[in-house]
């Protein structure tokens, strides 16, 4: 189970609804690259995949997570940040074994 924070669903609604073109929903997941070696990604996605994993996160919109970065995100929690110093998501990640400074990469 991925969970979002009360700031992150309102922020991710708020992309969804400003979008150009129709959106099936916010697409998280995880890649190479980083610091830490794996990395967090966010899109909006126009098309659903047969076998995403999707989390309603109200007002129609929609979480979608592949299967591949399922597992390393299972249990996480999304917040959003919006100060005088950052603004932008936020992941506390239990599966991850370290992670860098800016909390945008991690390793497993």
């Amino acid at each position: 189970m991925i969970n979002l924070t009360p700031a992150a669903t309102k922020a991710i609604n708020r992309f969804i609804k400003a979008a150009e073109t129709p959106v099936a929903g916010l697409r998280l997941f995880v890649s190479g690259g980083g610091c830490s070696g794996l990395q967090y990604g966010l899109r909006l996605e126009q098309i659903k995949g047969e076998d995403d994993f999707e989390l309603e996160i109200g007002a129609g919109a929609k979480l979608l997570v592949d299967p591949m970065s399922r597992p390393m995100l299972e249990g996480l929690t999304v917040d959003f940040v919006d100060s005088l110093t950052q603004t932008g998501f936020k992941f506390n990640n239990p599966n991850a074994t370290g992670a860098c400074a800016c909390g945008q990469s991690f390793s497993a």
